[in-house]
């Protein structure tokens, strides 16, 4: 419950300042720290701790049979209902990316702890951020027929902040001990990363009325927040998976839809209106359909 009520406050915190007088550029700026400071030195962090095993691969291909699970049942139900090629490329991005780092850090932190933040890292950095990367630039590429170029997304992938943390950290790993102010340096800044995080999402989060889109966001909800947890937690149980990697990587494939998801859809016009309201519907839904998920699992 505490940590619900944290996340709660601030989400709301932040709606709520963006609805009266704030600093111009504030969420740009908030956003800079987060992915320039916070998250590289929370990555850093966590993963030198980790010792290389198999077991790590997992968490990362969950969140590709997430997406690959999208897109799969997307582009099934988009040809049943007869769906335009952009609401399906939307709907793609949308409910096969999931928000395992704004929102899945603080979330993961909150009902679990610092225990479950290195696996978390790795859904995030090899499962999630690797398919936005890689996959985003195809799906966009097959929906809007553009030309897709490999040399684009290499270059993408190895300027990202997170992921130049997450190399250095797996090199500084190997290493026979690193000095105490290397942690305590990134234990303090990480730290930063849980509520300004939040704060930030729920200063740009936008939510408009359903309209006409109640079956798109349906299906896409419905396979984001419960039916995708649910076939990983069903692999995962039957893979015999140690019960806290278990619970992290469920946990994160439950996660609302990732906001930069959203914010690709609508740059290349694949219905920019179901991406928001997936995106902000999604987020305030999670805020109770995670925890529902953690109850399950360790009940």
């Amino acid at each position: 419950m505490n940590a619900l009520a944290i996340i709660v406050f601030c989400v709301a915190a932040g709606m709520i300042t963006a609805r009266v007088k704030h600093p111009d550029g504030l969420s740009q700026s908030l956003n800079w720290w987060v992915v320039y400071m916070a998250l590289p030195a929370l990555v850093m962090g966590q993963i030198v701790k980790l010792e290389p095993s198999w077991e790590l691969v997992l968490p990362g291909v969950s969140m590709w049979l997430v997406f690959f699970g999208a897109w799969l049942l997307m582009a099934l139900v988009g040809a049943w209902l007869n769906w335009s090629k952009g609401l399906v490329g939307c709907m793609v991005l949308t409910a096969g990316l999931g928000n395992t780092a704004f929102v899945g850090y603080p979330l993961v932190e909150a009902l679990m702890g610092k225990t479950g933040l290195a696996i978390a890292v790795i859904t995030d950095q090899f499962g999630s951020f690797l398919m936005l990367t890689v996959m985003g630039a195809v799906v966009t590429a097959v929906y809007s027929g553009q030309k897709f170029r490999w040399s684009e997304v290499a270059k993408r992938l190895i300027s990202f902040p997170p992921f130049i943390a997450l190399m250095a950290a797996i090199v500084l790993g190997r290493l026979p001990s690193l000095p105490p102010v290397f942690f305590a340096l990134t234990d303090t800044l990480g730290a930063t990363m849980v509520p300004l995080a939040l704060f930030s999402v729920g200063l740009q989060l936008k939510v408009r009325s359903v309209g006409g889109d109640t079956q798109p966001l349906f299906f896409g909800l419905g396979w984001k927040l419960f039916l995708a947890p649910l076939v990983v937690w069903g692999l995962l149980t039957w893979m015999q998976t140690p019960a806290t990697t278990m619970q992290v990587v469920v946990l994160q494939s439950a996660m609302a839809p990732m906001v930069t998801g959203g914010i690709l859809a609508q740059q290349h016009g694949f219905a920019p209106n179901v991406a928001s309201r997936m995106v902000g519907l999604g987020l305030l839904i999670s805020l109770f359909t995670v925890p529902l998920w953690q109850w399950i699992l360790v009940g």
